[in-house]
């Protein structure tokens, strides 16, 4: 069931079923999420169930504000105090040392956590309504069967888990892919996943240069959205430069069917049935709209998807990392 999530009784219904357990689909500006109280390992349960997600995959915690960080994490790097200063609420989530006891479940049995602050006003109202009725925090991975496309809109999350989850209807997602994720728990700052949120500003934030974590010997936490093959349509998802579009449209001509196109560059075919959409030429708005496309191409039944490569600079980053990540299902 879809709520108006600006209700304030959409809002208390949510909380009731939180309370007793349940998930609740959840609007925040990067996608939608599948919800349940962080502190009850049961309620967490069922998201991993719900998804069909390994268990030992955590999911990050959505807190309403900095002060919800003190319940999860046993401390915070000045360098992260100056992240969440600088970009919370908003689309940035830090990995901090876990409190023994509190999240172990949300945390996929590891002794570190992944906390962000979502700024959607309809996630501030029900994280903030949750914490006056005694819940810290919200495990909140994305709405969608393990590895597929994120959700960007109610109905998307309606189509992954029906009608008998509530939903709280907050829009198409402003965002549109998933937070910037940082390891805090090094003593520098380790990018596990970029975002909207690039690599310079971070580093003009807390005044150190961001690692990779291909630079560090130490393993990395596990974290969310750092498969492989992640965010992957039915379709199967291939990546290729301008020119070699046009030559692949061109070898097939008019048998080219069941191919959906999604390129800044304007292409040539004779064939009827190819699918076109067009990406924009700003990286914000093409990660706005990435997975609304995907989605819509696999619902008009594109058995092929040819996308074209993103321009190689830093703020198209995230919407690389999450086509990497498709392409590789």
């Amino acid at each position: 069931m879809i709520l108006d999530g600006r209700s304030p009784d959409a809002i208390a219904a949510a909380v009731a079923a939180l309370r007793a357990g349940e998930l609740v689909g959840l609007p925040t500006e990067t996608v939608y999420g599948l919800a349940s109280d962080a502190a009850s390992d049961a309620a967490v349960a069922k998201i991993f169930a719900a998804k069909g997600r390994p268990s030992n995959h955590p999911l990050i915690v959505h807190v309403a504000d900095a002060a919800g960080v003190a319940h999860f994490a046993a401390s915070v790097p000045d360098f992260a105090q100056q992240l969440i200063h600088a970009f919370w609420p908003g689309a940035l989530t830090l990995i901090l040392p876990r409190r023994p006891g509190v999240g172990g479940a949300a945390a996929g049995g590891q002794d570190s956590i992944g906390l962000r602050c979502p700024s959607h006003p309809v996630a501030q109202s029900l994280l903030r309504a949750c914490a006056a009725q005694g819940l810290h925090g919200l495990a909140a991975p994305s709405a969608n069967q393990f590895g597929r496309v994120s959700p960007t809109t109610a109905a998307h999350v309606q189509s992954e888990f029906g009608d008998s989850l509530l939903v709280l209807d907050g829009g198409a997602c402003d965002v549109g892919i998933e937070s910037t994720i940082i390891d805090c728990t090094r003593g520098v700052p380790v990018l596990l996943r970029p975002g909207l949120i690039s690599r310079a500003q971070v580093e003009a934030a807390c005044g150190q240069p961001l690692r990779s974590k291909e630079e560090l010997v130490a393993p990395d936490p596990r974290a969310s959205g750092t498969l492989e093959a992640h965010y992957a349509p039915a379709a199967k998802v291939r990546l290729m430069d301008a020119r070699a579009l046009q030559t692949a449209l061109d070898l097939l001509g008019a048998d080219a069917a069941h191919i959906a196109i999604y390129a800044r560059a304007i292409l040539k075919t004779p064939a009827a049935g190819v699918i076109r959409r067009r990406m924009p030429d700003d990286a914000a708005a093409t990660a706005r709209q990435l997975f609304a496309v995907l989605r819509e191409f696999d619902t008009q039944g594109a058995r092929l998807i040819w996308i074209e490569t993103p321009p190689d600079t830093p703020e198209w980053e995230g919407v690389h990392d999450r086509l990497r990540r498709a392409s590789a299902a």
